[in-house]
């Protein structure tokens, strides 16, 4: 190869500076072959080094230096030891000390890396000697264990190293024959083209015919002499090369066709030798010249068709020999050469006109390389875990992607179609070799890594900022999985960290970037979070969900549900701000916010879509998000009251709210097979709530918008709440599902909040001054009050159906809630009545400064006292007499201290005389009953 290298420095020295520069450029190129081949062996020695570990023999014998280290430490041994029994044999006579004294030092001095067979060879070289007469003063000095090792060779020693070690090793003398043959040749050329001594033709076909000599001697010699011929081979390629070149630059004897076809000739006619005798330095030297014949004979005005098409044919000259030799070399010259020139050409010659014929050429050289570095993998029968030919396998990908950014650099998203193209490649390579990981396990990742990278390149060339950052998460979410599958941290880390990287980044993002066009849902703001999501959620799968991952990793189910709940509070961010920002267009004047029932939907779909994961990915922790469906439901029910949104069943939004609660229920239903009851139980409740509060409200604004006038609105409240109540207590209960499956949840739960809010009503509404308008007020029969005789029918259906008495600790305290609530709404029809027709004030000022509210009070408590003790007297029970009776002295003390004072005229006169005719009633129908009942309750 150094002298392949010489006779390229020679010819571009010749063309360049004449003599002087072609012997220059000679001895340039020697150096820098010596440089590399020294380079090339030290690789060598690593490969065979990891050949020798991966085999069998290697594997028994662990610890074994590789053979051409170990030859070296064995001939440095060998002469030391040799030096030093040299010596000891000199000293042997004059040591004081016996012979075996003396030996035991030199025997037992460590000698680092020696052999096990020359530690034993070594006590039968030095014999025993015979004693001497001892001599105190002569002391043996102890041999050193080994020599310091000598200092790392720079890259100036290794060269010169290298050059020498050819110059010297081998055939010498061939080897500097060869050298001064081509300069005598130059020189023959240089002289006689300057003295005219032959006509030029005679002359080139002197030397032409001179080096096919050379060709035909070494091709005989070359199986007994291989060396020997391989260096005349080379000898004669390279000067055929300077032939036809002098004979084109220098006297312009030949056409620039005809010399192209020579050179073309004598290329094939190398790389033909070179792989009949498995010989790489002739190929390089064949392929070198064939590279540099265009450049050597050209004169400016070539087609780059023509130059691309010609390398094209000596790329697939490499690929041919590739595909029968592992050349690593060769491959690294057609690349650097065929790359190197077309970016010169590029920058020098390319327009955007010229693409349709310059693109297939790079699609083809990128391809024969990438072809190149696989079979130079499967050529050369050890696994790349050991190595990897980085200069092919990733620098034709880089190269030719940044060729391709300047071919297209005008045609918008070609590049991010170019990088889905090659990442489309690699992942198919990968594909390709995943059967063969064992033998090809680093070619295999690096194929897939590119894939990776180019499809992660793709993403920011094609859309915008925040696609690109929700991309990158789902990149994120495939890393957890390779890692999970091979069980990496480092891995696992980087895919999280990755994800709440992009989150971030995707946050910024929405900061900075301006509103996002396109249509509901289909824009890239949305999707962006939707991928970001469902990376999440697939990692809290991937993590959770999955038995192998929590074999592998103690924290995995931990970190699954981290990541689970990151994509679900995406998923549900990013849907509410998307209803948020589109649902004004669905404003009209029936629905005046959309919002509230597209939340619904929302909610309704989440819970079904978790519903569906958990069922088919067998994930438990997926069911959570469908057991929130009655709370989410009842959550947006109470931000509709908060906006007080009026009807909220009004228009499409009707259906929007029963189409939700028909599916909570199915959903509830699905669930019962393997969610427990316990837990199905309050979410029955919750959304029997949802139902009286969405029935209730919608009540209260269709009343209001019919009837905005008097008591009707708040009598809605009464009417929704106890019409459902008294359905819920007298036909509801024989309901099979889900009344009667899940009775205690409606009964008892659902209904008693609903009962103690219609008595809060009850007693709120004796503030009320029962406006009936536009109809006229009768007691009783008026929006109020009937709303009132609903109340306690729907109350007292209750009672009696879920038998409250027993259920709670005092039974008493229920009937005099009862009695109390009786008491306030028959004083409040009373007031009521007298507001209306005796034109009373209805506050509480006016009320207690009236003397006829006062009378009729008096008046009506002790017809009450009389109607419960003439009741209890016949119930014969002792404590509801008593009731009456406190009612009676309450009525008598009132009487005295408060009507005295201020009634007057006829109120005063009727009250004392209808209070006493009263007393004696009740004295005479209901005496006190006996007191052997007085235990029972009232």
């Amino acid at each position: 190869m150094r002298w392949i290298f010489g006779i390229i420095g020679l010819i571009l020295g010749a063309a360049s500076g004449g003599v002087t520069g072609a012997i220059i450029g000679a001895l340039i190129g020697v150096g820098l072959a010596s440089f590399i081949l020294h380079l090339d062996k030290r690789a060598s020695s690593q490969w065979a080094d990891q050949d020798a570990a991966a085999s069998p023999d290697a594997a028994t014998q662990p610890g074994v230096p590789p053979i051409t280290e170990r030859v070296t430490r064995l001939e440095h041994e060998v002469a030391l030891l040799r030096r030093q029994i040299a010596e000891l044999k000199g000293q042997s006579f004059a040591t004081a000390s016996p012979t075996r004294e003396a030996s035991e030092p030199v025997a037992q001095a460590p000698v680092r890396g020696l052999a096990p067979a020359m530690a034993e060879a070594l006590p039968a070289v030095i014999s025993p000697a015979p004693a001497i007469a001892p001599q105190p003063e002569a002391v043996p000095a102890p041999w050193p264990a080994s020599e310091p090792p000598p200092l790392a060779p720079t890259w100036a020693d290794q060269a010169v190293a290298a050059a020498r070690d050819w110059l010297l090793g081998g055939n010498s003398v061939v080897r500097v024959g060869i050298l001064i043959l081509f300069f005598g040749v130059a020189f023959l050329l240089k002289y006689a083209a300057d003295n005219s001594l032959l006509p030029i033709e005679f002359r080139l076909a002197g030397v032409a015919l001179a080096s096919i000599v050379l060709l035909v001697i070494g091709w005989r010699l070359r199986d007994k002499r291989p060396g020997y011929a391989l260096v005349l081979q080379g000898g004669g390629v390279g000067v055929l090369y300077l032939t036809v070149f002098a004979a084109t630059r220098m006297v312009p004897l030949l056409a620039p066709g005809a010399a192209f076809a020579l050179l073309v000739l004598i290329c094939a006619l190398a790389a033909g030798l070179a792989v009949r005798q498995n010989a790489p330095a002739l190929a390089f030297t064949g392929s070198a010249g064939g590279f540099l014949a265009p450049i050597l004979i050209s004169t400016g005005a070539g087609s780059h068709v023509a130059l691309f098409s010609y390398y094209a044919l000596l790329n697939a000259g490499i690929f041919a020999i590739a595909w029968f030799r592992a050349w690593r070399m060769l491959n690294l010259l057609g690349f650097v050469f065929t790359f190197g020139i077309a970016t010169a050409w590029g920058a020098l010659r390319y327009e955007p006109a010229l693409l349709a014929s310059t693109e297939p050429f790079l699609v083809l050289f990128f391809l024969m390389y990438a072809g190149i570095a696989l079979l130079y993998a499967l050529r050369r029968q050890v696994s790349l875990k050991h190595y990897v030919d980085g200069t092919l396998v990733f620098g034709t990908p880089l190269v030719a992607m940044g060729l391709q950014a300047a071919l297209v650099r005008h045609i918008p998203f070609a590049m991010a179609w170019s990088a889905a193209a090659l990442a489309a490649f690699y992942l198919a390579v990968a594909a390709w070799l995943a059967p063969r990981r064992a033998r090809l396990g680093l070619l295999f990742e690096a194929m897939f890594a590119l894939g990776v990278i180019f499809i992660t390149l793709a993403i920011p060339l094609a859309f915008d900022g925040r696609t690109t950052s929700a991309v990158w998460a789902v990149e994120g979410a495939a890393v957890v999985w390779v890692s999970v599958r091979q069980q990496r941290r480092l891995a696992l880390a980087a895919g999280l960290l990755l994800q709440l990287a992009a989150g971030v980044a995707f946050g910024l993002g929405q900061l900075f970037e301006g509103a996002t066009a396109g249509w509901p849902v289909l824009n890239s703001r949305y999707i962006g979070a939707l991928l970001i999501a469902a990376a999440g959620v697939f990692s809290g799968w991937r993590l959770q969900g999955k038995a192998e991952a929590r074999d592998w990793l103690k924290a995995a189910p931990g970190l699954g549900i981290a990541a689970a709940v990151w994509g679900l509070l995406w998923w549900l961010g990013s849907g509410s701000a998307e209803i948020d920002r589109w649902a004004w267009r669905l404003r009209s004047e029936i629905v005046d916010r959309p919002d509230i029932p597209l939340n619904a939907a929302f909610a309704v779909l989440t819970a079904w879509v978790a519903h569906g994961l958990r069922r088919r990915l067998d994930w438990a922790l997926a069911e959570w998000p469908a057991l929130a469906l009655a709370p989410a439901l009842g959550l947006v029910a109470i931000t509709a009251c908060g906006h007080w949104v009026p009807s909220p069943l009004a228009g499409w939004g009707g259906l929007v709210w029963i189409a939700s609660v028909a599916l909570a229920f199915v959903l509830l239903r699905r669930q019962e097979r393997d969610v427990e009851d316990a837990v199905l139980a309050p979410l029955h409740t919750v959304l029997f709530w949802l139902i009286c509060g969405v029935l209730a409200t919608e009540g209260y604004w269709r009343l209001n918008a019919y009837v905005p006038e008097g008591t009707w609105s708040f009598a809605a409240w009464a009417y929704a709440y106890g019409a459902l109540l008294a359905l819920l207590a007298g036909a509801g209960w024989r309901i099979r599902w889900p009344i009667a499956r899940f009775e205690r949840a409606y009964l008892l739960w659902g209904a008693a909040p609903l009962a103690v809010l219609l008595w809060l009503w009850s007693l709120a509404g004796a503030a009320s001054d029962g406006n009936a308008a536009p109809l006229f007020y009768l007691p009783i029969l008026n929006p109020l009050d009937v709303a009132q005789l609903l109340v306690f029918l729907a109350i007292a259906l209750w009672m009696r159906r879920t038998a409250l008495q027993r259920l709670v600790p005092e039974p008493a305290l229920i009937g005099y809630a009862v009695g109390a609530t009786l008491f306030i709404w028959a004083n409040a029809v009373l007031l009521r009545t007298l507001h209306h027709w005796a034109h009373v004030p209805y506050t509480a000022d006016e009320l207690g400064n009236s003397m006829l509210v006062q009378a009729s009070l008096s008046m009506f408590w002790t017809v009450l006292a009389l109607a419960v003790m003439v009741a209890a007297t016949r119930r014969a029970s002792r404590a509801l007499w008593f009731t009456g009776a406190v009612l009676l002295g309450v009525t008598v003390v009132k009487l005295f201290l408060f009507d005295l004072s201020r009634v007057a005229g006829v109120e005063r006169i009727v009250s004392f005389i209808g209070i006493g005719v009263l007393l004696l009633l009740i004295g005479y129908l209901s005496p006190l009953p006996p007191k052997a009942r007085a235990e029972e309750p009232v």
